[in-house]
């Protein structure tokens, strides 16, 4: 028995579909069984709520009646560089972009990135105005040279997130065996094993309930910062020849999603900027995909536990900085690292995480809340993503 998305929209339209956030299914499995579950189970909602660096924003400015060329010039959005090698009006504001001397190092201590490209996107999303400087060469259709400007979202064209990476399919657990502390974008790692850092909401992470990219591809639709947003393409990074269990969890990162979405209608609820010390400024960012039942496999799939997912635990002191390859030091289960330790080289080893799991349990239940509303309808993907069909390494 199988059904399709066009009938799983159906039953959205006529209030009869039966949605599961990513954990209730769980518990559901486990109750009836996948036989008896797939008859009743129609959507499963996912949720991650985690910072992704590889995020920014397209803006296409209003032009002021003496018109200026951006393009080939400069802007800065409340200090923070903006790229303008584009078109007259368009700038692209990437989260992790720092305003020209702030300090990066004081008295040899690392220093806190206090403001960034985040920070502005965060401002605008939440109603703020924020300055604009521009500069051009100046044409004839374009004289204008130079521009000051408080502006928000009601002063441009056009706002959206446009995200090259998001939405890791598994991540490292980062560590430091060195007799130095060190700071990374996974955070102050602390010498001598003294703890272990994760980012990803495990049994809730979208690319773990649809490990083989069945239905998650180019065109689907999924809830982004607040609003809805697309996959518009693989993410950078995309990896999906990487070494996997026989639930299709890969055992090292993998998969990634290029995403879309209107900035005009995002929350701040579901989209902040975040600052690490020692490494810089980035942005958390709310990230849930529907997944749709299509068959038995696929419910299989969306059960999968937390038990049944593991990370690889890195040695970030050899691979950040020198580039020495990537030293796996061990697999922990995504169970055990949200017990808050792990034993690793004998030795016991408090975890932290920098995905919200609570936030994450929150874009679930939004996204389901949004389906059973009638206000979000799943969509085919109109190609799939680079190893949707199955050519990966499978291992038990």
């Amino acid at each position: 028995m199988t059904r399709t998305i066009q009938q799983i929209n159906e039953r959205i339209r006529s209030g009869s579909a039966v949605v599961l956030t990513a954990e209730e299914v769980i518990d559901a499995v486990k109750q009836d069984g996948i036989k008896t579950a797939f008859k009743k189970v129609d959507v499963v909602t996912t949720g991650t709520f985690s910072p992704m660096c590889s995020s920014g924003a397209f803006f296409n400015i209003r032009q002021s009646k003496e018109k200026m060329k951006i393009g080939g010039g400069f802007a800065t959005l409340n200090h923070v560089p903006a790229y303008a090698g584009l078109a007259a009006a368009d700038i692209y504001l990437g989260a992790t972009a720092l305003p020209d001397g702030d300090p990066r190092n004081g008295n040899g201590r690392p220093g806190k990135f206090r403001y960034g490209g985040a920070h502005v996107i965060e401002a605008l999303v939440a109603g703020r105005k924020v300055t604009l400087r521009a500069g051009g060469y100046g044409t004839d259709c374009y004289p204008r040279r130079e521009r000051v400007q408080e502006i928000g979202l009601e002063d441009t064209n056009d706002a959206f997130l446009f995200n090259p990476r998001n939405g890791y399919q598994n991540y490292n657990v980062a560590v430091n065996p060195s007799d130095k502390p060190i700071y990374t974008y996974m955070g102050k790692l602390k010498p001598k094993l003294g703890n272990a850092n994760y980012c990803s909401a495990g049994q809730l992470s979208p690319l773990f309930k649809d490990p083989y990219y069945r239905t998650i591809g180019i065109g689907t639709r999924v809830f982004l910062g607040g609003a809805l947003g697309y996959v518009a393409w693989s993410g950078t990074q995309h990896n999906a020849a990487v070494p996997r269990r026989k639930n299709g969890a890969p055992v090292r990162p993998a998969g990634t999603l290029a995403l879309v979405g209107d900035l005009k209608q995002m929350d701040p609820r579901w989209l902040r900027a975040v600052s690490f010390a020692g490494y810089g400024v980035t942005l958390s960012l709310a990230l849930g995909v529907p997944i749709p039942i299509l068959d038995e496999e696929m419910l299989r799939f969306a059960a999968v536990t937390d038990e049944e997912i593991v990370a690889p635990v890195v040695d970030y002191s050899r691979f950040y900085p020198t580039g020495e390859g990537e030293p796996v030091l061990g697999e922990v289960s995504y169970a055990e690292l949200k017990s808050g330790r792990i034993r690793l080289k004998g030795k016991t080893v408090p975890t932290g995480s920098f995905s919200s799991y609570a936030k994450a349990r929150e874009v679930a239940r939004h996204v389901k809340a949004l389906i059973e509303s009638k206000a979000f309808l799943l969509t085919e993907a109109q190609a799939p993503l680079p190893g949707a069909r199955g050519e990966q390494e499978v291992r038990s």
